[in-house]
């Protein structure tokens, strides 16, 4: 029997295509997207639960936990249902980007500190900070980064799930 083997230029091409793919933005924008909403839902109820929760990471001020408290957990609502529904998803990759960066580096300032604290990232009595959520993070924020460069799917430009190049333009050409 004779092995079929795949050439080293088509293993790349395939790859490039696969890793530059509108679908594999669009299965990384509702990955994403759902993980957002699924975190904000606990934060959006319990406030006051979420604030405590900050607050153990000792770097927000106390004048501004409250109020971001309030604000963040809707921020990362409507940044996961926007991903989702592909309503403005460059804009919501980049706020979603700049949270994963400001959770990482909360995360890791206080592993330095060896801070005896829970995340706070799902619910109020998560489980403790550690690698393993830097980790997470940083897995989430290479998926925005990828939503932001190469989803081209837009649901709200006439063409739902169909990639550019097979859609219809919404206005017809004027001569």
């Amino acid at each position: 029997m004779e092995e079929e083997r795949i050439s080293g230029g088509a293993m790349k091409a395939f790859l490039k295509r696969v890793l530059t793919s509108e679908y594999l933005a669009l299965l990384f924008r509702i990955c994403v997207g759902l993980v957002f909403i699924y975190a904000s839902m606990g934060k959006i109820t319990y406030p006051a639960q979420f604030a405590e929760a900050v607050a153990g990471y000792q770097i927000v001020p106390y004048l501004f936990l409250n109020l971001g408290a309030l604000i963040l957990p809707w921020v990362e609502f409507f940044c996961g249902l926007f991903l989702i529904i592909g309503l403005r998803t460059r804009a919501a990759a980049v706020v979603t980007s700049l949270m994963l960066l400001m959770f990482i580096v909360m995360i890791i300032i206080n592993i330095y500190w060896e801070a005896p604290i829970t995340c706070g990232c799902f619910d109020s009595v998560g489980e403790d900070i550690g690698w393993r959520k830097v980790v997470e993070d940083v897995v989430l924020l290479g998926m925005t980064i990828h939503v932001y460069f190469f989803d081209r799917i837009f649901v709200f430009h006439g063409g739902g799930l169909l990639p550019k190049k097979f859609r219809r333009p919404i206005l017809p050409a004027t001569s």
